[in-house]
């Protein structure tokens, strides 16, 4: 027997030793277990914590005489959300099934002796597009009166709902707004969505994949230190600055106690104290990062002002006028929230009070910040209006607790302003100088000489330029290729992320597929790119011209981890069919418009038939579909649905597929999640069990067997690995209109 297997046995002897009378193994042991407070494994948290109702209830953030009702609610449940993310018409159908077929089902039914609510509208977001229910996973997932609903749930959530849940739900909100018109395949803004975790990059890229847009980039930094990028503009360099900012930072989480009930016990004001800093650090680098007259929102999901008005204090403070808080209570009608506040308290771990920062004893300075106090002067502190800060209390509208405010940029941050020059001073450039990154940090309290250096050796975006075109002017970079950064360090950490290479305007590969598909001479070529610079290219990806544009000219800066969606995949046989690549559904709907040929419009009975069968015959399609398909060669074809207007009672949005016009038959190539959800649509159920049997509904990685090469190692297939339900992850939301999160 070895050393180690010795030491087990010795632990476990004396384990048993120790163990009190009466105890048992097995079963009966464990129904012991069970009936002492023990469910699955885990004891049972009780959801107290007398330091946390103390601190609130000092700083006076829940109204007179609601207290009672706040605290109730945080021992609830959260009610389970959902939201109709998408193009609008598509959205406006799965709406409709919702509220007529299965809210329908819902009405007074009854689950283990609890009567089911049927799902209400959230009174305050547009449009009826988001709904919350009383109803519990474990209810939706054990319940066979609600298998139906589950599983519309389960196979939407893959295609057009938001559970409002995983990381990339503010994300794919701020697509939606990009896509507003669904006529207009490439619109003019871009999301840029940042982590500073790698996983949680590749669950934010799961997120957004739904929505196939070619305007998102996911990218992987430090957002408090997120690089400055540049931007071709008529042939010179400048910087890139946003026009809107989501700033959703890392936070202590005590408004998500009611889905993360192990913060009840973990509890402690000290959390705050740690994160302050860091949130300052975030916003104040979004603030340098937001054009003159953008909006940056800062968000997050404590309830604690040390990390809400205290960070926007010392964030309108040291921009000395720069920025300002907007007034947006008409904005949302139906919100309820609490202004916020102006006066509080800071509390250490052990409950001991300050009221100011002149009170905190010198052995707490490394812990307590005078950022974290409000300001002393009443009239400054009025001019801040902290009141038009948004707090949500959980009470208000059965919701989590939040803390939302807006900011408008009005000119340059301070230490942006590039001090004028003396008269005769010489014009050579200034010696390079080594600055934070995101200006002042809120960590250090600055003197007034620290203040006046970084003033006088800001670097202006001028200067940045410069220097930028000498870096890169003095590098081997290969033209239209955007790789990893140089960085040893960069790459120790997460997954090595392949090239994004732009095809060549002489590339020999693209003409005999603009020959093919009779592409419009308006196809934007140059936005095409592949993950490889070497080899066959197996897949064609394409980009907005504005993300061209950030990907070519930040290749140094950037660590990407995904952009662009799939248009064309090489099918191994292709050359046969007069073309080496095939149509992509990811990306149908932007390549669409630019296509001439090969395009069969087809019946809504025909969708169906595409939809539930595997490989039909020809002669099973309508007379009209049959009549434009047999004359085409074999090869990839666009399959285009056209809503009937006088038809109303029918499917009111259009539908393109990407199928494949066989010898004798055609098939459609559609992810299985996106089948079922234009079945759907169109009013049918398909059960568990039929696909189980996998009558008419594999999935496009299936489909490809035998025709198509194996797709390359990419961001897709790992997002998809990671955003696995045994890989769900906590925490604030990580997005952005140029997001600067964590």
């Amino acid at each position: 027997m070895g050393r180690r297997a010795r030491c087990r046995r010795l632990q476990q002897q004396q384990q048993q030793q120790r163990r009190p009378e009466g105890t048992e193994d097995g079963a009966e042991g464990a129904g012991k277990r069970h009936d002492a407070g023990w469910e699955g494994g885990y004891p049972e948290i009780v959801k107290e914590n007398k330091l946390f109702e103390h601190y609130y209830q000092e700083l006076k953030i829940v109204p007179e005489g609601e207290w009672d009702q706040f605290m109730e609610a945080l021992r609830e449940p959260l009610p389970a959300t959902l939201r109709i993310t998408g193009y609008k018409s598509h959205a406006k159908e799965i709406l409709h099934c919702l509220k007529n077929k299965y809210f329908k089902e819902l009405e007074d039914l009854e689950v283990d002796g609890q009567k089911v609510e049927v799902p209400q509208p959230l009174s305050w977001y547009p449009e009826e597009l988001a709904w919350h229910t009383n109803l519990s996973r474990k209810i939706l997932r054990k319940s066979p009166q609600l298998e139906k609903f589950h599983q519309f749930l389960v196979s939407e959530t893959e295609s057009i709902l938001d559970m409002c849940a995983a990381p990339g739900s503010k994300t794919t909100q701020l697509i939606e707004m990009l896509h507003a018109d669904m006529n207009v395949p490439f619109p003019e803004g871009f999301v840029i969505a940042n982590d500073v975790d790698n996983k949680r990059c590749y669950l934010l890229v799961h997120q957004a994949k739904r929505l196939s847009s070619p305007c998102i980039m996911v990218v992987n930094h430090d957002a408090s230190s997120i690089p400055r990028l540049m931007i071709d503009v008529n042939g010179k360099k400048e910087v890139l600055f946003y026009d809107r900012i989501l700033c959703d930072v890392p936070c202590s989480g005590d408004g998500t106690m009611r889905k993360n009930i192990d913060v009840w016990k973990k509890w402690t004001t000290l959390n705050s104290l740690q994160l302050h800093g860091l949130q300052l650090r975030i916003a104040t680098r979004g603030a340098e990062q937001l054009v003159e007259g953008g909006r940056m929102v800062y968000s997050t999901c404590s309830l604690n002002p040390i990390e809400d008005e205290a960070v926007i204090a010392s964030l309108l403070e040291k921009s000395e006028g720069a920025l300002e808080l907007a007034d947006v209570s008409s904005e949302l009608p139906g919100l309820k929230w609490m202004p916020g506040l102006t006066q509080w308290k800071v509390m250490t771990k052990d409950g001991q009070w300050f009221a100011e920062w002149d009170e905190v004893p010198h052995s707490r300075h490394t812990q307590i910040r005078p950022t974290m106090f409000p300001p002393k002067d009443p009239e400054k502190l009025q001019a801040m209006h902290l009141e038009r800060c948004l707090r949500i209390l959980p009470h208000h509208q059965n919701t989590g607790g939040f803390f939302v405010a807006v900011l408008v940029k009005k000119s340059s941050m301070p230490w942006n302003k590039r001090p004028p020059k003396l008269q005769g001073e010489s014009a050579k450039p200034r010696d390079p100088v080594q600055s934070s990154p995101a200006g002042p940090t809120g960590e250090k309290a600055a003197g007034p000489s620290e203040l006046e250096r970084k003033l006088d050796t800001g670097i202006g975006d001028t200067e940045i330029i410069e220097r930028t075109e000498d870096l890169e002017n003095n590098g081997n970079k290969k033209d239209g290729v955007c790789g990893p950064p140089p960085s040893k360090k960069m790459k120790l950490f997460g997954f090595k992320e392949d090239p994004f290479v732009f095809i060549p305007e002489d590339d020999p590969l693209f003409p005999p597929i603009q020959k093919f598909y009779a592409l419009d001479p308006s196809f934007p070529r140059m936005n095409l790119l592949t993950r490889t610079t070497e080899g066959k290219k197996r897949q064609l990806y394409m980009v907005s011209k504005e993300l061209r544009n950030v990907l070519l000219n930040n290749s140094e800066r950037m660590k990407v981890i995904n952009t662009g969606i799939k248009v064309w995949c090489r099918n191994s046989s292709g050359e046969e069919f007069d073309c080496a690549f095939r149509l992509a559904q990811e990306g149908i709907y932007t390549l669409y418009p630019f296509i001439n040929s090969r395009i069969i419009t087809v019946s809504l009975e025909d969708v169906k038939i595409l939809l539930t069968q595997e490989n039909p015959f020809l002669r099973k399609l309508s007379s009209e579909a049959y009549i434009q398909a047999k004359d085409l060669a074999k090869g990839s074809v666009v399959l285009k649905y056209e809503p009937d207007p006088t038809k109303p009672d029918t499917l009111q949005c259009p539908i393109v597929l990407c199928g494949w016009r066989g010898k004798a038959s055609i098939r459609t190539f559609v992810p299985k999640n996106e089948r079922l959800h234009y079945l759907r649509m169109m009013g049918l159920e398909v059960l568990a069990e039929k696909r189980k049997e996998g009558t008419a509904l594999t999935d496009e990685s299936a489909a490809n067997s035998g025709h198509l090469e194996d797709d390359e190692v990419s961001a897709d297939q790992r997002a998809e690995q990671t955003a696995s339900p045994d890989a769900t992850s906590t925490g604030s939301d990580s997005a952005g209109g140029a997001t600067v999160p964590r």
